[in-house]
Parts: C-alpha cells; sequence; structure tokens
C-alpha cells in the first residue's frame, strides 16, 4: 500500500480523523490505483468521484470500529513520549 496513508484510527491517531485526514488517505489510495498523480481533463470526473466514495468508504469504516484497549494504548504512549522527552533532556 501506498506508504503516505496514515492509520487514521486511535489510539495510532490520538483524535478522531479530520475530514483532511480522510480526504488525504482517501486520494492517495486513488493516486496509487489509478497510477495517475493528477488526471487528465477527460478522467477527472471519475478520479474525483472515486476519492470521494473512498472517501465515504473511510468514514463508515472508522465510524464502526469498536477500538478495544484504546484508552491502555494511549496511556503507554504517553508514557513513552515522556520517557523520550527525559532521555532528550
Amino acid at each position: 500500500m501506498c506508504r503516505s496513508i496514515k492509520t487514521l484510527r486511535p489510539p495510532v491517531l490520538p483524535t478522531e480523523a479530520t475530514e483532511e485526514d480522510i480526504h488525504a488517505a482517501a486520494l492517495q489510495y486513488v493516486r496509487k490505483v489509478s497510477g495517475f498523480r493528477a488526471p487528465a481533463a477527460h478522467n477527472r470526473e471519475v478520479f474525483e468521484r472515486a476519492v470521494e466514495e473512498v472517501a465515504e468508504a473511510t468514514r463508515r469504516l472508522l465510524d464502526g470500529l469498536e477500538v478495544r484497549g484504546a484508552a491502555r494504548a494511549v496511556e503507554h504512549e504517553e508514557a513513552a513520549g515522556r520517557v523520550r522527552a527525559q532521555d532528550v533532556s
């Protein structure tokens, strides 16, 4: 998969994914699958429709996921961040 697509669910993303996050992931996916960074004029409509459909499917997926243990994972990541910050000091 495309490396620039990031995980959009907690605890990997500490807050809820924004519309911009979802759209960026959908755009990267459609670019990867189509092989086009930017479509030609005659493909623009189908390209943009695909981005919107992937974004909508992503919203439904994220809304439907039940992430168990997310609070523990966030606490663990915060603790790890504090340890890293102390190591830098």
